[in-house]
């Protein structure tokens, strides 16, 4: 039996066995994260020679991707409160894609940059590293939560999506809000570019 929501939005993907798509996903969701660690532990392997010296403005670029990710976060939550679901569709699908955007130019970033190091002192200090700490821990998570939770929505799967969409939005707007927060409070830091 199909829902009313599911008459008006029908899923973007054929109906039939997704088994492959989720352990593809489930691949992603470890391997992004594992990834984009090597990149930035491993900067030697992967460096380009000078190419630090073009990149010094991407931490303001991922700061701006983050906070326009966390509008398209609001707007969608917003939009599916009013069951307006083509409009939240449209956010979220904005949210992702700023989130790719961002995940290539955090990569590029860091991947060729050496690591600017915290200078604030007491309270401060701790805050920052409790923040980072956090939203380092969530956006790992937070990939395979997006993944799925696209994935339920392009395949019909509305009650799997509501379900783990509970999950997902909170903590991918905490990673995406507490990611601009790092960026301003380590920016006096960064060197002169």
């Amino acid at each position: 039996m199909t829902t009313a929501t599911e008459q008006l939005h029908p899923p973007v993907l054929e109906p039939g066995d997704y088994t492959k798509y989720k352990l593809i996903l489930g691949g992603l969701g470890i391997v992004v994260p594992v990834l984009v660690a090597v990149l930035f532990y491993f900067k030697g392997i992967f460096q380009i020679e000078g190419a630090a010296a073009y990149l010094h403005w991407l931490p303001a670029l991922n700061a701006a991707l983050n906070s326009l990710t966390a509008v398209a976060l609001l707007a969608g939550f917003y939009f599916i409160r009013q069951k307006n679901v083509l409009a939240h569709r449209a956010s979220m699908l904005t949210a992702f894609g700023l989130g790719a955007l961002f995940l290539v130019s955090y990569v590029a970033y860091h991947s060729q940059v050496a690591s600017t190091h915290y200078g604030g002192v007491g309270a401060l200090r701790a805050i920052y590293f409790l923040l980072l700490l956090t939203h380092i821990s969530l956006a790992v998570v937070t990939v395979a939560l997006v993944l799925f939770t696209l994935y339920f929505a392009l395949t019909g799967q509305y009650t799997k999506h509501k379900a783990i969409a509970r999950w997902t939005f909170p903590v991918w707007l905490y990673v995406s809000v507490t990611g601009v927060i790092v960026y301003f409070m380590i920016a006096p830091y960064y060197p002169a570019g």
